[in-house]
């Protein structure tokens, strides 16, 4: 019986004959089709050698041979639907960008563009050019740099401004951000030295005044962005870290993490400082990103005095995680959107997602709670309160009030149901509350439903 099914199985070149390869080669490239046959085949010799296939049908042969195709012609990065409601998903690419973001991409990207020449002069020009001025305009900072994320930031200004001295952080402030990505191993390749003071919960201006010595390059003051300590705590207020440091005649660095251009007061946060106004109080470099709070492309934002930029950009380490043309056009773009800070909350999606209306938030629940009704009876389906996140490492305090919806059949456990809902097209990721899979409508965008009332379909139906 075995043998009898392995003479049975028809050779790779066989298959690349039949009618249905020749659909299929004109359909994908020729290595996605061999390797899907290639696959399959010994898939199948593995079945008949374990007793597994009793008998071999050349159509379903070529059926499982079509769905490997389409699966491995796949592209592995795909667009999804964000239904957990983290605002910021880093898992899930950080913030979405503007509608005025991506056509500035491919406006900039679809040919050439002056990313180093100058129009002016006819000469070679600087690719930050094209978005320092528009930082100091929104920040007040004297200049400007941008790298591609913020960690390079944060390691390229320590590379610059003090490798081989010492830097003054807070113990509280030695933070670890996602990957197990810590400041004080982004000090030691900077080749700068930690020198850490106070204790975890309390550090006062005269532990800072106290480490200050000849080999004092800066002090640094690092956000608790994604972390917060509380009860008997301490810190030192930025205005007098300021006057600490340049007392000293020596330059204050302050990484906020999550760069934020706008109040956020409005949402009961407090906490989260305003670029600006960390500018305006004196601080020498700062540093942040450009994809959480911001809302735009992954970047790394530097800004300050002009004489510390400077030494910055002429870094060698510089050009090694410099920003290409897609990232600054879209950067470029988003701060423009800033100019007007009505129009940013409108029209960039993270600062939309953050301050919408709850109302808002329940009527699109309600909305997809009843089509999913209309469409299935099956089902168990409910709007309900709920709480999101900001997410991205950033307001770790905060919970956003929000309304969900609750799907519930009877016949398909919550895991399962959710797995297969990240399994559909396009993916729909969801998260579980008290044996239900709930779709947070918070970063559920509305154009989104019917793709959700689809992906229902097709994983009930195929149930």
């Amino acid at each position: 019986m075995i043998s009898e099914l392995l003479r049975k199985l028809p050779s790779v070149d066989e298959l690349l004959k039949s009618p249905p390869s020749s659909k299929w080669l004109s359909e994908y490239p020729r290595h996605f089709v061999l390797k899907a046959i290639r696959a399959v085949l010994q898939q199948y010799r593995e079945m008949i050698l374990n007793g597994k296939l009793q008998d071999l049908e050349k159509q379903h042969l070529l059926t499982e041979i079509e769905k490997q195709i389409k699966l491995i012609s796949g592209k592995s990065l795909k667009p999804l639907i964000n239904a957990t409601g983290v605002v910021i998903h880093t898992n899930l690419g950080r913030a979405p960008l503007a509608e005025e973001a991506l056509q500035n991409i491919i406006a900039v990207s679809k040919g050439y563009s002056n990313l180093e020449f100058n129009l002016s002069t006819g000469k070679r020009g600087k690719r930050y050019d094209h978005i320092s001025g528009i930082l100091r305009d929104i920040t007040g900072a004297e200049d400007a740099l941008v790298v591609n994320n913020n960690a390079s930031a944060v390691l390229l200004s320590l590379s610059a401004l003090a490798r081989g001295k010492e830097v003054i952080v807070s113990r509280g402030e030695l933070v670890e951000i996602g990957g197990s990505f810590r400041i004080p191993d982004v000090m030691l390749q900077s080749g700068a030295i930690l020198k850490e003071v106070g204790t975890t919960n309390k550090t006062h201006p005269q532990d800072y005044e106290q480490a200050i010595s000849e080999s004092t390059a800066l002090l640094l003051k690092v956000h608790q962005s994604n972390y917060r300590i509380i009860g008997f705590t301490e810190d030192v207020a930025i205005e007098r870290l300021v006057n600490i440091a340049h007392k000293a005649g020596l330059p204050l660095m302050y990484d906020l993490g999550s760069g934020c251009f706008i109040d956020l007061r409005p949402l009961g946060i407090t906490e989260e400082p305003v670029v600006a106004e960390v500018v305006r109080k004196g601080v020498d470099i700062v540093t942040f990103s450009g994809d959480k709070l911001l809302g735009g492309p992954q970047a790394g934002i530097i800004l300050g005095k002009r004489e510390l930029i400077k030494q910055i950009s002429r870094h060698p380490l510089t050009r090694a995680v410099r920003i290409d043309k897609l990232t600054l056009s879209a950067l470029e773009a988003t701060l423009h959107l800033y100019l007007d800070t009505e129009r940013a909350k409108e029209a960039i999606p993270v600062l939309s997602m953050l301050f919408q209306d709850i109302k808002r938030i329940k009527n699109r629940a309600q909305r997809l709670a009843r089509l999913l009704r209309k469409e299935f009876q099956d089902i168990t389906v409910n709007v309900v309160a709920d709480n999101s996140q900001a997410g991205g490492g950033s307001l770790p305090e905060i919970s956003l009030p929000t309304y969900v919806v609750s799907v519930e059949k009877k016949d398909m456990p919550p895991d399962k149901l959710k797995k297969a809902l990240r399994g559909s097209n396009p993916p729909v990721i969801v998260r579980i509350r008290d044996d239900q899979v709930v779709l947070d409508m918070r970063t559920v965008q509305d154009r989104e439903i019917p793709l959700i009332i689809k992906s229902f379909k097709d994983i009930f139906s195929s149930a």
